[in-house]
């Protein structure tokens, strides 16, 4: 299989349209008979990474890349950054607003679910400039 890449611009606040990344990556690989299993931590992870951009991060960024071996997103933003990576990925720490989470966000385990369901995840943070997380998950053989 040759490489496959795709980007997609999420905006910030814009729950209208917030998922639809995610989703339309989902189909993609379901039309490439990827392992329904892989699709599903791809998908999670996918959502998860985009919803923090809609509500944290202001513009970004979400981008797959499909090779033989693995799947590769990426997600960035030109937000507000994070200034405590670790206490970031602290289950149920959350930094969301009152408004976000009376739309029902804000449970603190976007990070964690994103890191337990890629096979490898990398988080590069600059505080009042950007973040940027990559997550691998590799093919079955």
């Amino acid at each position: 299989m040759s490489s496959l890449k795709k980007c997609f611009n999420i905006r910030s606040r814009d729950f209208i349209h917030a998922g639809e990344a995610s989703i339309t990556v989902q189909q993609l690989l379901k039309q490439m008979c990827i392992d329904p299993a892989l699709i599903r931590r791809v998908a999670i992870c996918g959502y998860e990474g985009e919803m923090n951009v809609v509500m944290h991060g202001g513009d970004g960024l979400y981008c797959v890349e499909i090779n033989s071996d693995r799947i590769v997103l990426e997600i960035s933003d030109q937000g507000p950054g994070i200034p405590d990576i670790p206490k970031a990925m602290e289950k149920g720490f959350s930094t969301a607003s009152d408004e976000h989470r009376e739309m029902g966000f804000g449970a603190g385990m976007g990070l964690p679910n994103m890191d337990k369901n890629a096979d490898e995840m990398f988080i590069e943070s600059v505080p009042g400039s950007r973040t940027r997380v990559r997550m691998s998950f590799f093919m079955e053989k």
